[in-house]
């Protein structure tokens, strides 16, 4: 079936008074697995600066190692902008594109507010093997908000879901989702989440909090089963992935057990715990040492990988999560800070360590 076929057809089925077929590609494995009683999905955020292609492979590699069932359920890359990867800088940002294939299912998260370089990268990323492309409706950051892009999209519905049907026909047949927050200056469920669920998406992952707010209050979790209300609403079969303070494996499936959703989304409680994902390791148990040599693994690697593109000091927020919650934690951490080598880096853990 063509794009404009599946479009053909959901019209004809919504003049019906019949659902829409929603296009869920691999996500559609992941759907079986919880209607048949499964485990419900705990997934990784996208976060710029963050999940880059090192930190991925450390998660992997101490999450996943390769067993079935083991890490997130799904990759995100960090978002990039379309109208970039559509511009003469598009070398650089398709190195924020590049994956290793122990990353599947992985998607690529974009944003724009130009539908026509929204459709021309999201064809881009299916040519680059993604899975998925996933549209950020929901960064907060200022200069994101200037290009009315991220969540400055919910203040703008129509072209919203212009966006949304240019990432369709340009990723065809790859599932195209959304991420966004649960209003502008305010809870605008009611609203935005239906014009959302008007373009017959597979997948909607709210952050639990509106733009204004940022990250500066406590998630709205007594919101979480409002989204699944209006999906049903809708008598859709969305699937709906909640994000906001998930700090511990233990409170992903908390939350996936107490409400009403497919899914959790993992954020900022990744920092400095590759092994969050890992049901097999219990966070006490990881020694310092070990700690600190998986932080001097993911230097090298982020060096190796992304060193001649991205800054060093992007690796800084990672030493201050790595560095927490021991003797002695602030004054290396203070070293740390102003180290600008992995050497320095090396030297001020080999001392810390006594070897």
């Amino acid at each position: 079936m063509t794009y404009f076929q599946w479009r053909t057809l959901n019209t004809f089925r919504k003049l019906l008074g019949l659902p829409p077929r929603l296009n869920f590609g691999f996500w559609q494995k992941l759907k079986t697995r919880i209607e048949n009683g499964g485990e419900k999905m705990v997934v990784l955020a996208p976060m710029a600066d963050v999940t880059d292609e090192a930190f991925r492979e450390i998660i992997r590699k101490y999450s996943r190692a390769g067993e079935l069932g083991g890490g997130p359920d799904v990759f995100w890359t960090e978002f990039v902008s379309s109208d970039g990867l559509c511009s003469v800088g598009r070398e650089v940002l398709l190195r924020d594109l590049e994956y290793g294939e122990g990353e599947r299912p992985i998607v690529a998260q974009l944003f724009s507010s130009n539908p026509k370089n929204m459709e021309k990268t999201a064809r881009m990323c299916k040519e680059l093997g993604f899975d998925g492309i996933d549209i950020n409706m929901g960064c907060p950051d200022r200069s994101i908000i200037k290009q009315v892009a991220g969540s400055a999209m919910i203040t703008q519905p129509k072209l919203a879901r212009q966006i949304i049907r240019a990432a369709q026909k340009g990723a065809w047949p790859l599932p195209v989702s959304v991420k966004t927050r649960i209003g502008y200056n305010k809870v605008e469920i009611d609203n935005w989440v239906p014009n959302l669920l008007s373009c017959d998406i597979p997948v909607l992952t709210m952050h639990l909090r509106t733009r204004k707010e940022l990250s500066k209050v406590p998630a709205h979790w007594e919101m979480a089963n409002l989204i699944r209300e209006e999906i049903r609403n809708k008598k859709l079969e969305t699937m709906y992935i909640a994000n906001g303070d998930i700090q511990t494996l233990k409170d992903a499936k908390d939350k996936n057990s107490n409400y009403d959703i497919d899914g959790v989304m993992v954020g900022r409680g990744i920092f400095g715990n590759p092994w969050f994902f890992d049901s097999n390791r219990d966070p006490e148990s990881i020694s310092i040492k070990e700690k600190l040599e998986v932080m001097l693994e993911h230097t090298k690697l982020f060096l190796e990988r992304l060193g001649d593109i991205k800054n060093f000091a992007i690796m800084k927020k990672h030493y201050k999560a790595y560095v927490n919650g021991f003797d002695g934690a602030k004054d290396l951490r203070v070293k740390l800070m102003e180290s600008h080598s992995y050497d320095e880096i090396e030297r001020h853990v080999r001392v810390f360590l006594g070897n």
